[in-house]
């Protein structure tokens, strides 16, 4: 199941749409807290797919939950995240948290 979500940013034209996999039988905490002014956080269960919009200097930290606390297992660049014209992935597989092959429905 795919989640979109846009993002609250101002800078509409320098956004760039990302896609970010739970591959993990954890469930995690993501949020992006390195761009001033602005808040984004959701919860992503277990091989649940998170599409959003963020400008690509933006760093998604990735908290792993755990018994009542979160841990911070990653940071990737939003840069890495990011998804092609065509819906297909272009990001660094080197996070043990990604996965390179999926296909979404058409954003709304």
């Amino acid at each position: 199941m795919a989640q979109i979500f846009s993002s609250l940013c101002s800078e509409q034209s320098a956004q760039i749409d990302c896609c970010y996999v739970n591959s993990t039988s954890q469930i995690q905490i993501v949020r992006i807290a390195n761009i001033p002014n602005w808040y984004f956080e959701r919860v992503v269960l277990p091989g649940q797919h998170l599409l959003f919009a963020a400008l690509p200097k933006a760093q998604l930290e990735i908290h792993t939950y755990e018994m009542a606390s979160a841990i911070l297992a990653d940071k990737i660049d939003c840069n890495s995240l990011r998804v092609n014209q065509d819906l297909s992935f272009s990001f660094n597989t080197t996070h043990k948290y990604t996965q390179s092959s999926l296909s979404f429905p058409t954003p709304l």
